[in-house]
Order: C-alpha cells, then sequence, then structure tokens
C-alpha cells in the first residue's frame, strides 16, 4: 500500500465503531441460570428451528466446565435456559476430566448434522474434541481431535479440495507450538485423520495481537471470501488483554487469507469486561448473521464471567476488511 493511502487509512477521521454493544449487556450472567454456577460466557452460536441458540459455557463452583443451552427468538434478549447441562464431562472420556468448555458451531452439509468442536481438559492439557448432533438432545462425541495442547477450534461447513483430488474438511485451531501461539488449518478426510497443518493467522510482533491469537466464532460464508473473526491478545503490566480482529479468508482454498485488519474491532471498556474472574478480556466464540437485515450478532465471554454481544453491519464489515492493508 502506498504510503500515503496507508496515512490515510490509519488516521482517518474518526467514525461510528464496526461493532456496537448491545444496550442490554450483558445478555447472560450467573444470576440467570436456575442451578448454583460460578461464570456463564464463551457461547457456541447457530440458528435451530427459527431460533438462536447458544451452547453457554458453564463453570460450576468446583472450577469445572460443561455446556448449557439457551435460546431466544431474537438473539438478544428474553433467554429460555435449559434447566441442566447437555454436554458434560462423561468418566469414559479420559479427555474430558477436568471438564469442557469454549463450544463452536457450525451445520456440516455433507453430514447434515450439526457439529460441536469444544476443549476438553485432562491431566494432559486441553484438546480439541467434536460432538455431532442433530437436535442439541443427543450428541455422538467423537472424542479429541489433535494432540494437545490446542484450542480455539471450528470446523468449517463444507469440505475443499485443497492439497487433495478429493474433498476434505477443514479445522481452524491453536495449537501451541515451541511457546507460539498462531491460528492454524489442518485437513482431514474422515474427521479423525488430520495433515496438512500450517500456520493460517500468525501474531503480529509488537502489535495488539502479539501474543497470542485464536478463532473466534465460527467461520462465517460471505459473497467474498470466509470471515474470520479472532482474539489477540497483548501482554500489559497489569495482565493479558483480549481483543477483538477479523480476517477473510478465500472461499475455495481457506488457507489464502485476503484481508486481516490491521486495528481491533472491539476491546474492553465496559465494567463487566473488567470486573469477572479474568478482568480485560473480550472473547468472541459465535455468531449469527441476518443478511436480510444487513446484521451481525457476536457472542463474546466477557471478563470470563459473562456473555455480551456486539452488533454490526455485515456489509461495512467486509468493506472494512477489504479496505486493510493487509
Amino acid at each position: 500500500m502506498p504510503k500515503e493511502e496507508l496515512r490515510n487509512f490509519l488516521y482517518r477521521e474518526k467514525e461510528p465503531s464496526l461493532l456496537r454493544r448491545y444496550e442490554k449487556n450483558p445478555i447472560l450472567q450467573p444470576e440467570d441460570w436456575p442451578y448454583e454456577v460460578n461464570s456463564t460466557f464463551n457461547p457456541g452460536a447457530c440458528v435451530f428451528q427459527d431460533k438462536v441458540l447458544l451452547l453457554v459455557r458453564v463453570e460450576d463452583c468446583r472450577g469445572f466446565s460443561h455446556l448449557t443451552i439457551a435460546t431466544s427468538g431474537n438473539g438478544k434478549d428474553d433467554w429460555a435456559i435449559d434447566k441442566e447441562p447437555c454436554l458434560f464431562p462423561e468418566a469414559y472420556a479420559h479427555e474430558e476430566q477436568w471438564g469442557i468448555e469454549d463450544p463452536r458451531i457450525v451445520f456440516l452439509e455433507e453430514e447434515q448434522r450439526y457439529a460441536v468442536t469444544y476443549v476438553s481438559f485432562s491431566k494432559g492439557g486441553p484438546v480439541v474434541s467434536l460432538a455431532l448432533t442433530d437436535d442439541f438432545k443427543h450428541f455422538e462425541k467423537k472424542g479429541g481431535l489433535l494432540p494437545p495442547e490446542d484450542k480455539d477450534a471450528s470446523l468449517f461447513p463444507r469440505k475443499f479440495k485443497v492439497g487433495s483430488s478429493s474433498p476434505r474438511y477443514a479445522l481452524i485451531h491453536r495449537p501451541i507450538i515451541r511457546g507460539e501461539a498462531h491460528i492454524w488449518i489442518s485437513f482431514s478426510p474422515d474427521l479423525r485423520h488430520w495433515g496438512d497443518h500450517q500456520i493460517l493467522i500468525p501474531t503480529r510482533g509488537g502489535w495488539w495481537d502479539q501474543r497470542r491469537v485464536g478463532l473466534g466464532a465460527q467461520p462465517i460464508e460471505t459473497p467474498e471470501g470466509w470471515l474470520i473473526f479472532y482474539h489477540g491478545v497483548r501482554d500489559t503490566a497489569s495482565g493479558s488483554l483480549y481483543r477483538v480482529g477479523a480476517a477473510l479468508l478465500d472461499l475455495e482454498d481457506p488457507t489464502k487469507v485476503i484481508y486481516r485488519a490491521s486495528n481491533w474491532l472491539l476491546s474492553p471498556k465496559e465494567s463487566f469486561e473488567w470486573l469477572g474472574d479474568v478482568p480485560g478480556v473480550i472473547f468472541p466464540s459465535g455468531a449469527i448473521v441476518n443478511e436480510g437485515k444487513n446484521e451481525i450478532l457476536l457472542y463474546y465471554g466477557a471478563a470470563d464471567k459473562y456473555v455480551g454481544l456486539a452488533i454490526g453491519n455485515y456489509q461495512e464489515i467486509l468493506k472494512y476488511l477489504e479496505a486493510s492493508p493487509t
């Protein structure tokens, strides 16, 4: 990008935020739950039976997490919360002994089922696990997909022919390699054997996302490419600071990053984003797109305690990314 064009981009006149916080935030909190819990945060999101369904990470008062369903007609308020968990650690699954957390949801076109990727915790560390369902009542657990330490994962809803003559599933995830925390992508013919691992979105030294990056909401298919929200972490004198970034991947080859925003889109500033179990955290984990309303609903965990909602203009976000100096 020419120097003058870059200067105009970085120092443009102040404009409305691409993501605005819902005025009734936080939309879900521990006090809303029908049973005793410590925190409710980091939900996966999808549309199911004409309602917005959130799979909410719920931490109990032992410090272990499980997943509980909350539903809403408009995805903003009047949430109905199930009286008991739908996914929880089970004795036969050794990787789940310290809890399960941070789900992402996609509808797999070929399987005609919903895929829920989540993090299981064992003594060996966090590992990405998979469960399939068609009704969010019965789940077929597939177990761990990749070795620990790995987090922040989601499948794409359809297969790709990248690097293979046969279409394969693709998984975005965030392993820790040599202490480095980049976003990776991997491929599989059967949801069991994974290969062609490569870094997709790296950290940026000195930037707001210099320490760690990890996938936020599930990949969102748009006419221009796969819209990716992610969290970026910067170490500060008072601890880690989690903000929200965005990128766009090629539609047919998701290993190619077309655009990546320079600036963060959302940063902790409200009291509920600072006063919780882990202050200064905005952790996007699920999104719903309403193209008729030109609206994105981005759900995020706040301070590892609450569920927040940010609302964005679908087309404006895409235009912003296309103007970003990747």
